[in-house]
């Protein structure tokens, strides 16, 4: 990575990427090394949505399980998604977990063997993990390989305000705006939007605060074409608290693993295992017929030393709460985790505007339908990321540089008032889509 660059040498670049979660990370690391890519992140490089990836990633484990895997992902979401898009990711999920191990990502092993859990609506064990915090051991070991490509800049707590286009309608890049205030434009040929989803408009969400939808809004003020944008998923089980802020998941691998949900009298009154939506609904009722702000999740099922081993940063953290779940049940609330609406994109993560792709939770190329399946988020954020690379960096010699339409800064220059403006833009649009 080049160091000590000015702001003047970061203002042209070949692809500039926004968002460096799993999505722009690996897509990033999929451009040659004679194209230029500049990253962008709006907090810390750490602080993304995939970095809290707690459960782990799934891979087909055969010819023998993928019509299993592609109806279990067809029934979570409601047989809404879209089959090429659930067959691709499918079909590319063993070279992707090939490319992660040759990253140097450490999944759980049984000797030689890679080790698989279960998640609700799976039909059968398909999942690989690392303890419960896949998520930081895939991210941050894609973030280190990143830091060592010479062809890859990183601006960090920089944040998207707007696209630039040209007068053809064409994307030529962003105009952003650092932590001290300078906005500037950056130039590029091509654009990757890899911004998360919008759990941060929620008063209830898994999500980094800041993670606002902001490239939707942006988007959508563009003419860019959206696709259901009110297919917000709620994860049903995150650990009870009276404290402000992002809520602490508990992973779905807990109830993969033996983990059950009891009402108030320690009843138990689901079938755990259900995809999300539908455990969802069911505590929800439970909490209304008791008339109590949680139900509880018991492990009793699951050995001591498994959750110390597989679930320690789960443990540490309900400790911090005051709850130890080897002796105890836990309470758990659901609240909001995943949006599976999105930018509109092609099968190569293309959007309706010239020169702008979309990947990862910013996206939508239909893989989850209604309701995303566990642990498909990584794997489908990847693949795609992978397949914009590839058709950018064929697309990319071929691409003239044009002169963008005149930004005029001062408009964005309220930053909280610019910030509103693009959460009304969301929830309008979420409230028009649900009619």
């Amino acid at each position: 990575m080049r160091e000590n660059m000015s702001m003047d040498d970061m203002k042209k670049t070949d692809v500039v990427i926004v968002g460096m979660g799993a999505a722009g990370l690996f897509c990033a690391l999929h451009f040659p090394e004679n194209i230029h890519v500049l990253l962008l992140c709006k907090t810390s490089m750490d602080e993304s949505d995939s970095f809290l990836a707690q459960g782990g990633i799934c891979m087909l484990r055969g010819e023998e399980d993928y019509e299993s895997y592609f109806e279990d992902t067809m029934r979570a979401g409601h047989y809404e998604n879209n089959k090429e898009s659930v067959d691709i990711m499918i079909r590319s999920s063993g070279d992707i977990i090939n490319e992660l191990i040759e990253y140097g990502v450490d999944f759980e092993k049984d000797g030689e063997n890679l080790c698989f859990t279960r998640e609700g609506g799976h039909s059968k064990p398909r999942i690989l993990f690392h303890e419960d915090c896949t998520g930081k051991e895939i991210t941050g070991t894609l973030l280190e390989n990143v830091k060592n490509r010479k062809n890859i800049s990183i601006l960090d707590h920089t944040m998207m305000l707007d696209l630039r286009t040209a007068e053809d309608g064409s994307c030529q890049g962003i105009v952003a705006r650092k932590e001290d205030g300078e906005i500037f434009e950056i130039q590029a040929k091509c654009t990757v939007l890899a911004c998360g989803g919008l759990g941060g408009i929620y008063e209830h969400s898994t999500n980094f605060r800041h993670i606002t939808g902001d490239a939707l809004a942006i988007a959508k003020k563009h003419g860019v074409e959206l696709e259901h944008v009110d297919y917000i998923q709620i994860h049903p089980t995150t650990l009870y608290s009276r404290k402000s802020g992002r809520r602490f998941l508990i992973s779905e691998s807990v109830r993969g693993e033996g983990a059950i949900l009891l009402d108030k009298n320690k009843q138990r009154f689901c079938d755990e295992l259900q995809p999300r939506d539908v455990v969802t609904a069911a505590i929800r009722k439970q909490m209304k017929k008791d008339r109590m702000p949680y139900v509880w999740l018991s492990m009793e099922n699951i050995p001591e030393e498994e959750i110390r081993s597989h679930f320690p940063n789960i443990l540490e953290q309900c400790l911090l709460e005051g709850y130890d779940p080897t002796k105890e049940c836990i309470p758990v609330v659901p609240a909001q985790h995943y949006f599976m609406g999105g930018i509109k994109v092609d099968m190569s993560s293309r959007t309706s505007m010239d020169r702008l792709y979309a990947v990862g939770e910013t996206s939508c190329n239909g893989v989850h339908g209604k309701n995303r399946l566990a642990s498909n988020s990584l794997l489908e954020s990847m693949v795609f990321a992978k397949r914009a690379a590839e058709e950018i960096t064929q697309m990319l010699p071929e691409m003239v540089e044009k002169e963008a339409l005149p930004v005029h800064k001062e408009k964005y220059r309220d930053l909280q008032r610019l910030e509103l403006e693009y959460q009304r833009i969301i929830l309008e649009e979420i409230e028009k889509a649900q009619g």
